[in-house]
């Protein structure tokens, strides 16, 4: 089996995964599948769940490009691959949960080769690497979810090296970084790019921790949160929320941009975004209420090291 072929079998198995396990978690809609074909070359795997019992929409989506050009996106950093040959290949996923106190979550592995001759990762002349992660973006935080939450991404690390965690932490800190509101997009999590130094296996092995660690990071939340007795009030601020999300993503996310760029489907890259969001022209929670204390965690801090301090 070709290198190609481990990471895709991979992916393809942690989507099964992640949807059995979400299903059974709602516990009332099934995920819908489409496979699509892409006219430059290759295609995906999308699967969407939308208005269940706990999701209100969930996006779970596959996909395997490959051309003979990698799209400016992919070169902005790396300009001495423009012009290559490219393969593409990664699991992405956002869930958009029903109710206001449950956390919408990211988390995506993918695994790019480039190369001028020949794009397959078993050819000596190409360049290859990980990158992925996952955030946590809530609407009512509790400190004990955030924690959770952080211990699980520290745990998926700790093999790999006791700098790790905080390595990636800090970066997607960086990353999910509203720049225009001076804010982060949520409590961060882990975010990881350009990883080939630790050479293939090392580097496979990593994602695949980081893959198989989001569901017991993310489940625990839902399952504890899920219940949780809400009115307009909380839904009417959640939606407001999401409003961050949407510009996230359409002014910042690389991944959005590479997708877009490389004639992805457009169905399943902006599956991302949330069902229901509403816009209020700067509007501002009131002093001292549950809406305003969201603002304490929308920056950068080091939750497990204020955790032992408590």
């Amino acid at each position: 089996m070709t290198t190609v072929e481990r990471v895709k079998t991979y992916l393809l198995q942690l989507q099964d995964q992640i949807c059995a396990s979400l299903e059974k978690e709602d516990g009332g809609q099934l995920f819908r599948e489409e496979t699509w074909q892409r006219e430059a070359g290759g295609g995906g795997r999308t699967r969407v769940q939308e208005q269940g019992a706990v999701f209100e929409q969930a996006g779970v989506n596959f996909s395997h490009v490959f051309g003979d050009r990698l799209p400016p996106s992919a070169t902005a950093a790396r300009p001495e691959l423009a012009g290559c040959q490219f393969q593409a290949l990664g699991l992405s996923l956002v869930i958009h949960p029903r109710n206001p106190y449950v956390p919408t979550s990211h988390a995506n592995v993918r695994f790019f080769i480039a190369s001028k001759e020949d794009a397959s990762a078993d050819s000596e002349s190409a360049i290859w690497w990980f990158g992925g992660g996952y955030d946590l973006t809530p609407y009512y935080p509790f400190m004990e979810d955030v924690i959770h939450w952080h211990k699980a991404a520290r745990t998926a690390c700790k093999p790999f090296g006791d700098k790790v965690y905080a390595r990636y932490k800090k970066c997607c800190d960086e990353y999910f970084y509203l720049r225009h509101r001076n804010e982060t997009r949520g409590v961060g999590g882990l975010f990881f790019d350009d990883l080939n130094e630790w050479g293939f296996e090392r580097s496979f092995d990593f994602m695949q921790a980081i893959g198989n660690s989001y569901l017991p990071a993310y489940l625990p939340i839902v399952q504890h949160r899920k219940l949780t007795e809400y009115t307009d009030r909380e839904r009417n601020f959640q939606l407001y929320r999401r409003g961050r999300y949407v510009e996230f993503n359409l002014v910042y996310d690389r991944g959005t941009l590479f997708g877009l760029q490389s004639g992805g489907r457009t169905e399943s890259i902006l599956m991302s975004l949330p069902p229901v969001v509403n816009w209020r022209y700067n509007w501002q929670p009131e002093a001292g209420s549950a809406e305003a204390e969201l603002t304490r965690y929308l920056m950068p801090r080091e939750w497990l090291q204020e955790n032992k301090m408590r």
